[in-house]
């Protein structure tokens, strides 16, 4: 969430980097956020004085009564109770400004930084590294949910008839295979010097406006129907969330951590080639990682991120390439992210495996989310997290990238997690 104090100084650069993100109200988005903010300091000042006031009355009240002056103690109290439902008025007339400035807060999307591509839609985005030879699918290559039926290691009408669409079951080498990604994962993340967390997978309604999910993303979470709680659309919320209204020392910075989580979207609902098989699901397997950072730091801690990640790919030999997005393509709370992509030999075409995103202090507002300097000082920490790796594209890209006449290689990073070579 962007602070109001920021918005009111740079009120010309916010409307600037807003309209970078594509928002073409943001002018009269950020002029009406300004009058609700006026409006609600003229209460607050009336609200203050008015209570000044009838404090200065209690003590008028009280000496009075000293000196037993019952005429002029009575007339003051007239003047009290008055006073009091005017302050009542007043502090519920605040409240509304409050709500009112606070959900106009909430709509307003984080800013891109200024190394962020100006752009509208992915063609805009900037290609900052690229594998150099992508392979061309042989005769007879296949896309990973043909490999899926043909190996019987992926069944995707069994998951339909337990669940529904985009709930796929894992078989027998499959399921392996999926065991092996997220320990392999895991393992090159702690010896990263990321801490392993095993979170909850339900979160409350403060947890997932932390990070902003809500109220921008609450048709895409499910939700329990008789408590407020949602399954997590990532394991970012958790994790995030654990220093929530906290104020860190700075011996703790900067805290890195992972987790492996299933994870839960009600996204997958269009139709078509590019959502087919494992592209798109509605729960899925995702090892992520999430840092708490100094503001000074973060960006450095964004690229070191991004090598990690850049590196699981490499060892498992995929063609991938890093795509910085531009502003019209950022996600709501994000000011800087880097897509990583692998490439897909049997459906020629990329596809998104991470996210890595620099979220500065969007989320750590809205979670009050702060360190103590050396110097004594409480500074709102940045936040950052990224996927590594979201395994349905992984392992789509891994059977169509490695399909041989004899079956599905298995990269030999993995061998030792699968204890097989081959899916025949």
């Amino acid at each position: 969430m962007l602070e109001i104090h920021y918005i009111c100084r740079y009120k010309d650069t916010v409307i600037q980097r807003l309209q970078a993100r594509q928002m073409g109200n943001a002018a009269d988005a950020v002029a009406q956020l300004l009058a609700i903010d006026q409006q609600r300091r003229k209460f607050q000042e009336c609200f203050d004085t008015a209570s000044a006031k009838l404090h200065q009355l209690a003590k008028q009240v009280a000496q009075l009564r000293k000196e037993d002056k019952k005429e002029e103690v009575a007339t003051l109290r007239s003047q009290s109770r008055a006073l009091k439902a005017t302050i009542k008025e007043l502090g519920d007339q605040l409240k509304i400004q409050e709500e009112a400035l606070q959900h106009a807060l909430d709509e307003l999307p984080n800013l891109p930084h200024p190394a962020v591509p100006v752009g509208a839609s992915a063609s805009e985005n900037e290609i900052v590294y690229q594998t150099e030879e992508l392979l061309q699918p042989t005769e007879g290559s296949l896309p990973h949910w043909e490999l899926a039926a043909k190996y019987d290691i992926i069944d995707f009408a069994l998951g339909s008839r337990v669940a529904g669409t985009g709930f796929p079951v894992y078989k027998g080498k499959g399921a392996k295979l999926q065991r092996a990604l997220i320990n392999f994962f895991l393992d090159k993340a702690v010896r990263a010097g990321y801490q392993e967390i095993q979170p909850p997978i339900l979160v409350n309604q403060d947890a997932a406006y932390g990070t902003g999910q809500l109220p921008d993303k609450e048709g895409q979470m499910y939700q329990l129907l008789d408590q407020k709680l949602y399954l997590i659309p990532t394991a970012e919320v958790p994790l995030t969330n654990l220093y929530r209204q906290q104020i860190l020392s700075q011996e703790m910075l900067p805290i890195r951590n992972v987790a492996y989580t299933p994870c839960f979207r009600r996204e997958a609902g269009s139709w078509g080639r590019h959502v087919k098989g494992l592209n798109r699901l509605h729960q899925f397997d995702k090892v992520e990682l999430v840092e708490v950072v100094q503001p000074q730091t973060s960006y450095r801690a964004l690229e070191t991120m991004r090598s990690h990640v850049e590196k699981l790919l490499q060892q498992l030999a995929l063609p991938y390439r890093a795509v910085k997005l531009c502003s019209g393509e950022l996600g709501f709370t994000a000011a800087f992210t880097y897509d990583l992509e692998v490439f897909s030999v049997a459906q020629d075409r990329w596809l998104e495996v991470s996210s890595i995103s620099n979220f500065e202090t969007y989320q750590a507002t809205r979670m009050k989310l702060r360190y103590r300097t050396k110097s004594n000082a409480i500074q709102l920490l940045h936040t950052l997290n990224g996927s590594a790796l979201a395994l349905p594209r992984v392992m789509a890209a891994l059977l169509e990238h490695n399909q041989t006449e004899k079956g599905i290689s298995i990269p030999p990073v993995l061998r030792p997690y699968t204890g097989f070579d081959c899916i025949t």
